[in-house]
């Protein structure tokens, strides 16, 4: 009765049903995994938000395919205050309820049935039931660690096949907090221009870059102006990442982003994709996309109107969602110090952090255990598609009084 695409293993796996029991017992669990930010005990300009929902120019309806010219100008405006794109087309920007949904009209624009897109591992799980959803095949190509994470390169020649349609970037990577580097992007748009592929990133977390102490003292100006390039590599992370894709002008790219992250504000279901490379390439592009959200609607016209006042909140949240990352992960820093079993990866940015830890058991088996024996809850690195057990994903935007005691907990029970 249902299509192959649904297929899915729906069934509960052992982790989901042990937390679930425990929940059911009355247990309070310290929850590291958190990624909802609106329940993050983060401090928002309630009244702010709230009215600007309330134009009247929303009860008119005016549905543009691509999005109120004046919501894709304040996305523009977001990306010459804060990233030096200077005349961003408004035009090349199409504003969607999610990435999600930005991510399905791409993989629809570019792949038919049963082709291929080339993507990162480990990486956000989210990307499977997408590519399912589009009938689109996912090949994996590694991220390798070697004192800090880095594309394989070469391994993008290996997945390549004739059905090979693009090559999915996240910058920086979810969960390896990981920017592509600037020495990569040449080698990259080599390989897709070589081969007829369009670029497609990721780009949600961009604005949390951890490792340039600046980032925290950011206020209304650019933060990219604020950046000192020449500088010694800080300690936490590296100052050579790529800056952001939307200025990609090589081969066709799909930069995708949205207020969820940028101003922490998932549930007003704000994203957009902004298209470039070679101008004939993204005009037959545009005017595919075009048809496409056409085909789907526009977005909520409230919504749409608030784009500009909801950008303007990411000064705020930003500033204080980069303390509290910044704050946990030196409060992991300093559990972890002067023991040698576990190890935590560099992070460049985002919002986790890859904790690397001895195999005494499978990574699912030991989240299970600490859940049950330390009321602690953690994601395996599998979740992420990790190649091998030993990997714990933290998340670095948790209450910090719930992060303390948490990684307290966790590195007890590992005896480290």
């Amino acid at each position: 009765m249902f299509s192959e695409r649904t297929n899915w293993r729906l069934a509960r796996n052992r982790f989901t049903q042990a937390v679930e029991e425990m929940r059911a017992q009355g247990a309070r669990l310290l929850d590291l995994t958190a990624s909802n930010p609106t329940r993050a005990g983060l401090e928002y300009d309630g009244k702010t938000i709230l009215d600007a929902l309330q134009s009247e120019r929303s009860l008119d309806y005016d549905p543009q395919a691509k999005g109120l010219l004046t919501a894709r100008q304040a996305v523009a405006g977001y990306y010459e205050t804060e990233h030096g794109i200077h005349s961003l087309d408004p035009e090349r920007i199409v504003l969607t309820t999610s990435t999600s949904e930005g991510y399905s009209y791409v993989f629809r624009l570019l792949c038919n049935a049963g082709d291929e897109l080339l993507v990162p591992k480990p990486s956000y799980p989210l990307f499977e039931f997408l590519a399912d959803l589009q009938d689109v095949k996912l090949v994996p190509y590694p991220l390798i660690y070697d004192h800090g994470w880095q594309m394989d390169l070469h391994s993008l020649e290996r997945a390549l096949t004739g059905r090979t349609r693009g090559v999915v970037v996240v910058h920086p990577n979810n969960p390896t907090g990981s920017y592509v580097r600037g020495a990569e992007i040449r080698p990259l748009n080599k390989f897709c221009f070589a081969h007829g592929l369009a670029l497609i990133v990721d780009e949600v977390f961009l604005d949390y870059e951890v490792g340039n102490p600046e980032a925290v003292e950011r206020d209304s100006g650019s933060l990219h102006a604020r950046l000192d390039r020449h500088s010694p590599t800080p300690s936490l992370g590296r100052d050579d990442a790529a800056p952001s894709f939307v200025g990609n002008d090589e081969v066709l790219t799909f930069t995708l982003s949205g207020l969820s992250k940028v101003s922490a504000l998932p549930q007003m279901k704000v994203g957009w994709t902004v298209t470039s490379g070679p101008a004939l390439q993204v005009d037959m592009a545009m005017a595919r996309l075009e048809v496409i959200a056409d085909t789907y609607l526009s977005m909520s016209a409230p919504v749409q109107w608030a784009v500009p006042v909801m950008l303007e909140q990411r000064k705020s949240i930003q500033r204080q969602l980069i303390s509290r990352v910044r704050a946990n992960l030196a409060e992991l820093d300093r559990q972890l110090s002067g023991q040698q079993a576990c190890q935590r990866l560099c992070v460049e940015g985002g919002w986790y952090a890859v904790l690397r830890i001895p195999v005494t058991r499978s990574d699912e088996q030991l989240c299970i255990d600490l859940v049950r024996e330390t009321s602690v809850l953690v994601h395996p690195g599998h979740f992420y598609d990790f190649e091998r057990d030993g990997y714990l994903v933290l998340s670095l935007i948790t209450e910090p009084e719930i992060f303390t005691d948490g990684c307290r907990r966790v590195l007890e029970h590992l005896k480290c």
